[in-house]
């Protein structure tokens, strides 16, 4: 009976009922186009930041993260390969090498960060080809070439088909130095990289530091990223080696992480406005209709109506005109976050977020753009609707039947 009052009451006020909804379906709307966007830009960030630089998952020796060093290296990496490989969601993986050094183009000479990539793995992990904008990528076996980064080859002013030449130190203590072909120059998207990466095929790097079929760093990349910490579980598991440490990507790159984090819940200030801005238009309305049925109140009343009926029966109006708000509201936010998905929004300036350059964000069509704003919609109403409905059901019969 409840119920099938408060749907009468819902039309005969249309213009009401109209305003309310539109509040709350307009509130519904840009919570969820909100949440769509931000959750498509954190993925794409995040999946930017992972994929093409420290992969999902990294494994090291014991110590290297906190302490890197040229003697801190993973024996027999491609046996340990051969098992990651192996381990469910995993799509790829690629070994590296890491050393500094001096790069010398004819009188030119700076700091280089020497790196040494197994070509065909990494292109399947970080899509390293992709990064080339100019000459091409490393051959997939060793042939003495280099691809250095788009900042280096400004400050050596180097171009393709130049010699550079590397100096390094060996593992065993050597003075390691080398000449390579300058066969490609790279983007990565992050300045500081680009200013002092320089890639070798991993057996060059090998060579030059003598470090033989040692690596220093093992990238994992997952088929999903959501399922990174049950792979990190898997692969300390399968891997059964105590002087290795398997670190997801939250931990390899801390700061980056934080930042996130942080400004994800920098986001509850848009949705509490939101909220704010339904239930003072629920509030309102509400309260003005039960200030204009008062006299309506005080017959249910004085027919033996019980308070709580009256009180649930105005809640029950809310909660309808709330729930027919929502599925209007969420055929344009999946409409609108679709559209955001495809074309995105392209700024007039590119932003760097953790080093990578980005022009254009795209939204995320997912069920948390409906379920948080559904539930951001429903208790705010609620809320705003308990005042009115606490004031109808206290209302006195014959007090408002006199007056009225």
């Amino acid at each position: 009976m409840t119920l099938k009052i408060a749907f009468r009451n819902i039309f005969r006020q249309k213009r009401r009922t109209i305003l309310t909804a539109l509040s709350m379906m307009v509130g519904f709307t840009l919570s969820s186009v909100f949440i769509g966007w931000a959750d498509g830009a954190y993925s794409n960030v995040i999946a930017m930041f992972t994929r093409n630089r420290i992969g999902h998952i990294q494994v090291h020796r014991q110590g290297y993260l906190d302490k890197p060093s040229l003697y801190k290296t993973i024996n027999d990496y491609a046996s340990a390969g051969q098992t990651i490989k192996a381990v469910e969601g995993v799509e790829a993986w690629a070994p590296r090498v890491y050393s500094a050094g001096l790069g010398s183009v004819g009188v030119k000479s700076t700091g280089v960060q020497i790196v040494g990539i197994d070509v065909g793995l990494e292109i399947a992990a970080t899509r390293f080809d992709k990064k080339v904008v100019e000459g091409r990528a490393l051959s997939t076996s060793s042939a003495h070439e280099v691809v250095i980064g788009k900042g280096l080859a400004r400050i050596l002013k180097a171009i393709v088909g130049q010699e550079v030449v590397l100096v390094s130190q060996g593992a065993d203590g050597s003075m390691a130095n080398d000449l390579y072909t300058i066969v490609g120059i790279a983007e990565s998207g992050d300045e500081a990289t680009d200013r002092m990466g320089c890639y070798l095929h991993i057996r060059d790097a090998q060579e030059l530091l003598a470090l033989e079929q040692r690596a220093h760093e093992i990238v994992v990349i997952a088929s999903d990223i959501k399922r990174v910490e049950k792979i990190t579980r898997a692969l300390e598991t399968d891997l059964k080696d105590p002087t290795l440490d398997v670190t997801p990507w939250q931990e390899v790159a801390k700061s980056f992480y934080r930042a996130m984090q942080a400004d994800r819940q920098g986001d509850m200030i848009g949705r509490i406005i939101i909220m704010l801005i339904v239930a003072i238009g629920v509030l309102n309305t509400v309260l003005m209709s039960v200030l204009e049925r008062t006299r309506e109140y005080g017959v249910l009343k004085a027919i033996g109506t019980k308070p709580r009926q009256v009180f649930w029966l105005v809640i029950c109006e809310v909660v309808i005109v709330a729930i027919s708000s929502i599925i209007v509201g969420s055929i344009f936010g999946v409409l609108i976050n679709y559209l955001l998905s495809i074309h995105g929004i392209t700024f007039s300036q590119a932003f760097s977020i953790g080093g990578i350059e980005f022009r254009t964000m795209y939204a995320e069509v997912n069920t948390r753009m409906l379920y948080i704003p559904a539930i951001t919609v429903i208790m705010s109403a609620v809320v705003a609707a308990l005042f009115p409905a606490i004031k109808a059901a206290r209302i006195i019969p014959a007090k408002a039947l006199r007056n009225y």
